[in-house]
């Protein structure tokens, strides 16, 4: 090449990929100055994921980061949040450190919910209501898990206990166990809820199975079993919607 002759700029953008720093872009690009400015409601997903994420790397900036992260879980902030910490890692760019601040932020998001809720006396009036209720707990685990929901003669909720945890397949419900417990809070009735990590909420034939079996133990000492709702993390399924299993009139039917 001769002094003369020139580079053309195709050449760097075909062949380097250059990295602009935060402070380099628009207030568009820029997170944490945008929130201030315009509060946080007018942040992005990948925007807010980069303020808890703070720093991006040597070859791109933390909003570049933040998007790569939410590609890897189809573009939803509920799959992120089912990522350990080990596979948050596995992210390009995200270290321990990363990871752990991801995973402390999801958890506060879910311990506020369950407040918000603990402290609402509202009636569980419907699966919707239960949906809300449960949703934050369930939807984001890899494995099953079996709850029961205590309700006195209003639905409000008296207590709600972890029945059992751990398959990934199934869930067993200890009937006894249900009412034991129902009995001690003095409830008048009961709303099982799990979850199908598989993402398909429809009831196995031993869900089936199981809550006919539970309703029967409930019903001896004149306790309803009022739902058996059934969650993945995008829906959900009530028996007492789709009458699947004969329960007492309790909570209005979703529409």
């Amino acid at each position: 090449m001769t002094p003369d002759e020139t580079i053309p700029v195709s050449f760097f953008c075909s062949n380097f990929k250059i990295k602009m720093k935060l402070k380099e872009l628009g207030l568009d690009e820029r997170p944490r100055e945008k929130m201030m400015e315009r509060g946080t409601d007018s942040l992005t997903n990948a925007e807010l994921l980069a303020i808890i994420l703070r720093t991006g790397t040597a070859r791109k900036n933390v909003l570049d980061l933040a998007r790569e992260l939410l590609k890897e879980a189809d573009g939803r902030l509920w799959e992120v949040a089912r990522m350990t910490i080990d596979r948050l890692c596995h992210v390009d760019g995200i270290g321990p450190g990363k990871a752990v601040s991801l995973a402390a932020a999801f958890e506060l998001g879910k311990r506020l919910s369950q407040e918000a809720f603990n402290s609402d006396r509202t009636p569980v009036s419907s699966p919707k209501v239960v949906y809300s209720m449960m949703a934050p707990l369930l939807r984001t685990l890899d494995h099953e898990e079996c709850w029961a929901i205590y309700l006195n003669h209003s639905n409000l909720m008296v207590a709600r206990d972890r029945m059992t945890s751990g398959g990934e397949e199934a869930t067993v419900i200890d009937s006894k166990a249900v009412l034991r417990r129902a009995l001690d809070r003095r409830a008048s009735a009961v709303i099982i809820v799990h979850n199908h990590p598989s993402g398909n909420p429809l009831p196995s034939k031993a869900d089936i199975v199981q809550t006919q079996n539970l309703r029967k133990v409930l019903s001896s000492c004149d306790i309803s079993l009022l739902d058996h709702v059934i969650l993945s993390p995008a829906s959900y399924y009530s028996f007492a919607d789709e009458e699947l299993v004969d329960m007492p009139p309790g909570l209005v039917k979703t529409e």
